[in-house]
């Protein structure tokens, strides 16, 4: 689907790594914008309900990281996980699955989620307030393509997952391409 709406100003509150920072957890608060990740470059970002998550950490993360190049081919400059996760949990998973590709954006208190309009409850897992699974190809900020998984609701008893994959955003990048040759 084209759309055409301006992601929303948020700043989050990101942990990054700093040789100069001694001991065990060599990191320092960083806080970066909407602009920093989104102005000047057209992106895939996608966003799912957890960290450590089941079809999140099996399938739609690592097969985003996998396809990386393939998203390039097509015109992406990189690929954005974000989640309702703090920067330590979204840290700590990014270093499990060992992406290389994939740069994944903590949204801790669902700032970005809410106004995103995809912040839902997901009481009835224990999750409390979470993000609808779905994605978008981002331009200099402006969505350019949206795929919503269906069903959006609060408490949802399935977990739908297909229309967000990675195989299905980068064939429809495939076809906008061949359309626009």
């Amino acid at each position: 689907m084209t759309v055409k709406k301006k992601v929303p100003f948020v700043t989050f509150h990101t942990r990054v790594r700093d040789d100069s920072i001694e001991g065990p957890n060599p990191y320092r608060w960083e806080d970066k914008t909407s602009e920093d990740y989104f102005s000047g470059k057209r992106v895939v970002l996608f966003s799912l309900p957890g960290a450590f998550t089941p079809t999140c950490s099996t399938f739609q993360l690592p097969d985003f990281e996998t396809l990386y190049e393939q998203f390039e081919k097509e015109g992406i400059d990189t690929i954005y996980c974000v989640s309702v996760n703090d920067a330590f949990v979204m840290n700590a998973w990014g270093k499990g699955l060992g992406l290389q590709n994939v740069q994944l954006i903590p949204d801790g208190s669902g700032e970005f989620t809410r106004k995103m309009g995809m912040l839902v409850a997901k009481d009835n897992l224990g999750f409390g307030m979470r993000s609808w699974r779905y994605a978008a190809v981002i331009n200099n900020g402006v969505v350019e393509q949206w795929f919503e998984e269906d069903g959006f609701c609060d408490n949802c008893e399935t977990d739908p997952y297909g229309v967000s994959s990675p195989q299905n955003v980068l064939e429809a990048l495939k076809a906008k391409a061949v359309t626009a040759a």
